[in-house]
């Protein structure tokens, strides 16, 4: 049987405190590193969104979150940025407001700087998905489709 195609699919959290968000710089990651992203990652298999959503605020910034307190708010479809690569991506956008704990540096082999930023005063090394992505989400578009 031919195989279908498939889309990678990652979370990515708004932490939102105020009118600022928080933003991790990536350090050794082999892409994007320099630049600041959010706290995302990978679905793993047989995993809900928010629950991965939930984990990953754990593993890279030592927050608890609560599923019921992510609100998704962006949808991307994208086509990876680097040279010859054939993937796709999904990525959900979940914006929280309520959480525990500070956030914190849990991987510092992958992050070397975790801050709040006012959303009119954006870092300017931004990785590119998520520059385009709070681009749409302050034209209030839910949805977007980036890289091609």
């Amino acid at each position: 049987m031919e195989q279908r195609f498939k889309l990678i699919p990652a979370v990515y959290l708004v932490l939102r405190r105020g009118d600022t968000i928080l933003l991790a710089r990536r350090r050794n990651t082999g892409y994007q590193d320099g630049k600041y992203g959010m706290v995302s990652g990978h679905v793993d298999g047989d995993e809900p969104l928010r629950t991965a959503m939930v984990r990953e605020a754990w593993e890279e910034a030592g927050i608890t979150l609560l599923e019921k307190d992510l609100q998704l708010i962006h949808v991307m479809h994208r086509k990876s940025l680097v040279p010859d690569a054939v993937d796709e991506r999904i990525d959900f956008y979940f914006a929280a407001d309520v959480f525990t704990g500070e956030p914190q540096i849990m991987e510092p082999e992958k992050c070397d700087d975790m801050q709040w930023f006012r959303l009119d005063s954006l870092p300017d090394n931004l990785t590119p998905e998520v520059k385009a992505a709070l681009e749409a989400m302050k034209d209030s578009r839910n949805f977007s489709e980036f890289g091609w």
